[in-house]
């Protein structure tokens, strides 16, 4: 029984910045699942990946995250070329990955967890549904609005949205992938609406205008927490959303969780590849910010 459990590919990235090119693995799985290795609570990572790169299992069995790994024919290729200011990307994808099953989710228990489908055919409405009778679902719903033309990643919406979201606790999403999934303009409308089709918890992340939460009836104003530097934005959204959830697995309120995760979010943009540091670490962040 873990406590949190993410479900998700690991890809092969080319992330190409201003001033650097790399290949690395990553994905929603990957970021998420760095950001939780030092974290004092039971996490697991379901994963279907390649032959070819379970090399970045092995990484992450090393490093003390415990991983159940499907083969694929494939293992998801992404290529993310970022703007000079890091907030905007534009995407590719090269190759994609077996979908996850029903019965290979059917003997494995957790308190939370966290979905992060990478396209909209990697985990089918069915088996989100088939998880909310276990425990509760936590989604990034970014991978439900990507259509793949000749490669380009374009924005669409999600036609299985108001099936899938009544199974769906967590939400996050950013302010653009919010607009497309609702047609509204405006955070507010936006969550309410929702919130409507049955979500209890959104998420709404705006870079480096910081986040917003939605959850009661409320609005919680996280801000954004400046990084010393601003190194590779990769990842960013999943680290948030690992240092929201942990907090929210220990029993912090919504303001202290999205606090959490955006200071997490804002160490882990200053240096390349996923998040590296622990719970402590963070807690300075906000000290000094509050200082």
């Amino acid at each position: 029984m873990y406590d949190i459990c993410c479900i998700g590919h690991i890809t092969l990235d080319r992330v190409v910045t201003s001033t650097a090119e790399k290949h690395m693995a990553g994905g929603t799985s990957f970021y998420f699942s760095k950001a939780m290795r030092h974290m004092d609570l039971n996490y697991g990572l379901v994963t279907a990946i390649a032959n070819s790169e379970m090399s970045f299992v092995t990484d992450l069995r090393t490093s003390g995250t415990e991983v159940i790994a499907f083969p694929s024919a494939k293992t998801v290729y992404f290529e993310n070329i970022y703007s000079a200011n890091l907030d905007h990307r534009t995407q590719r994808v090269l190759q994609e990955s077996d979908p996850f099953t029903v019965t290979q989710l059917s003997d494995i228990d957790a308190d939370i967890f966290h979905l992060g489908p990478l396209l909209a055919n990697d985990i089918s409405v069915e088996l989100i549904r088939e998880l909310s009778k276990k425990s509760k679902v936590s989604l990034d719903v970014q991978g439900y609005l990507r259509e793949v033309r000749e490669q380009r990643v374009c924005a669409v919406d999600w036609k299985e949205k108001k099936e899938a979201l009544q199974y769906v606790h967590i939400l996050k999403a950013d302010e653009a992938e919010l607009e497309v999934l609702t047609g509204i303009e405006g955070i507010e409308a936006g969550a309410r609406e929702i919130a409507a089709w049955g979500v209890k918890e959104i998420v709404v992340t705006r870079a480096s205008l910081g986040s917003v939460i939605y959850a009661n009836g409320v609005f919680y104003d996280i801000p954004a927490f400046l990084p010393m530097v601003e190194t590779d934005a990769t990842g960013c959204g999943d680290t948030y959303m690992a240092g929201y959830l942990y907090q929210r697995v220990k029993g912090a309120g919504f303001q202290e969780a999205g606090e959490f995760g955006a200071a997490m979010a804002s160490l882990k943009i200053e240096s390349s590849g996923p998040f590296n540091g622990t719970a402590r670490d963070v807690e300075k962040k906000l000290l000094g910010a509050r200082v």
